[in-house]
């Protein structure tokens, strides 16, 4: 559970105004002192993340946040980190004050998280204090349009019976992380074609190969990883073909010659781009970022951070790749890590990760975020691949996205 990456646990943030009890109650759930707690209103400056695992969902991420009420200039900076939090959250918990009542301020919160489809819940806080009766949680519940239930962060009444009522509500499909389960069945052989460089982690694959391999595990189907200098003698030795070869985009040009026309062949970027993103919009973009003019601005943004290589794929290989796809010379500009610049407006275009990094509600409010510009987006992977001129023999396994490549005038 302590080893499942971010991306894969359903992210739990708790909202609300200042000083309602947030942080008492993360700490309450969480059973750990992780968030600073005072009567000043405004402690928390920063989201606080905490994994853990919450029966029956199973490993998730618990995040406290700053009251969205928060004023001066300082306080509209901590606002804005916390509706970025709104960007990667599955479940909202809507922590209500049992003396004040409900304010405008909830009711126009509660209609932002139906706005973005986060299914939420309203917590009364501090019933210890205030007799918080039955009528009480039913007014609530007419007024937000939300599941209310209350607790005492302090004395820990209800606690438990909150993170059942969570678990009760908390809409996650786990189908969102199937990678290729619909391509394979039990029995089958699939052929995984890694690419080992200076960038690659010392002693381990990249999260993309690894989240894939277990995918192909727990299908019931074989999982055969190779690299592509052995790939030929690897698919001499079996007795049939493989049901399925997945390449690295890198050297998807150098394996491609070697795979029989009959036989299913794309790439992890490909994999990932529809269980994380979306195709239709990474082709879409792909198509308009192909015909971009000279001097176009281009962000590049990637979602882990590390050192830079004498051939980092970002800040190297991605800006060549764009030149040997459009024949034009183009401005760049990077983002790495949880920054995603909310002045995309700037931008002719968007070439970015897998996203592996990070959970699906972020990666489509990102890709929403550009769908509303009208920024073209696609993802390194189908940018390299189309550069090296094998984008269509990848995609042949997704017919529909296939014809809107070859046919969709954009």
């Amino acid at each position: 559970m302590n080893n499942t990456p971010m991306g894969f646990r359903l992210h739990i943030a708790i909202f609300g105004r200042r000083n309602v009890g947030k942080s008492t109650l993360i700490n309450a759930v969480t059973n750990q002192q992780i968030a600073i707690v005072s009567d000043v209103a405004g402690t928390t400056t920063d989201p606080v993340f905490k994994t853990m695992e919450l029966l029956p969902i199973g490993p998730v991420v618990m995040i406290d946040t700053a009251g969205l009420d928060d004023v001066g200039e300082l306080g509209a900076l901590r606002k804005e980190k916390t509706y970025e939090i709104m960007d990667k959250t599955n479940f909202a918990v809507l922590v209500l004050d049992a003396e004040d009542g409900l304010t405008p301020f909830e009711k126009e919160l509660v209609q932002v998280l139906k706005k973005r489809e986060i299914p939420s819940i309203g917590v009364i806080n501090k019933c210890d204090l205030y007799n918080v009766t039955n009528d009480i949680i039913s007014e609530y519940k007419e007024q937000l349009g939300i599941p209310i239930t209350k607790v005492s962060s302090k004395s820990g009444e209800g606690i438990e019976e909150l993170k059942g009522f969570i678990a009760d509500n908390a809409i996650y499909d786990e189908s969102q992380l199937d990678i290729l389960r619909d391509f394979i069945s039990p029995g089958d052989t699939v052929v995984l074609i890694t690419h080992i460089d200076c960038a690659a982690p010392k002693g381990r694959i990249i999260l993309p190969q690894q989240q894939t391999i277990r995918d192909v595990i727990e299908s019931g189907a074989t999982a055969i990883v190779t690299q592509e200098k052995i790939l030929e003698e690897t698919l001499n030795k079996l007795k049939e073909p493989p049901r399925l070869v997945v390449t690295d985009s890198l050297v998807s040009d150098i394996v491609e010659p070697l795979i029989e026309s009959n036989i299913k062949f794309t790439s992890f970027s490909i994999l990932i781009g529809r269980q994380k993103g979306s195709l239709k919009e990474y082709i879409r973009g792909l198509k308009r970022i192909k015909k971009l003019k000279e001097g176009s601005r281009i962000l590049i943004a990637e979602t882990c951070t590390h050192r830079r290589q004498e051939r980092d794929l970002a800040m190297v290989q991605i800006p060549q790749y764009v030149k040997d796809m459009t024949g034009k010379e183009m401005c760049f500009e990077w983002a790495s890590g949880t920054y995603f610049p909310r002045d995309i407006e700037r931008f002719d275009g968007i070439i970015h990760c897998g996203g592996c990094t990070i959970n699906k509600q972020e990666m489509a409010s990102r890709i929403r975020i550009a769908r509303e510009e009208n920024i073209p987006i696609t993802n390194y992977g189908m940018l390299i691949t189309c550069a090296q001129g094998i984008v269509e023999r990848l995609l042949e396994p997704f017919p529909l996205i296939l014809d809107i490549y070859q046919n969709e005038n954009i």
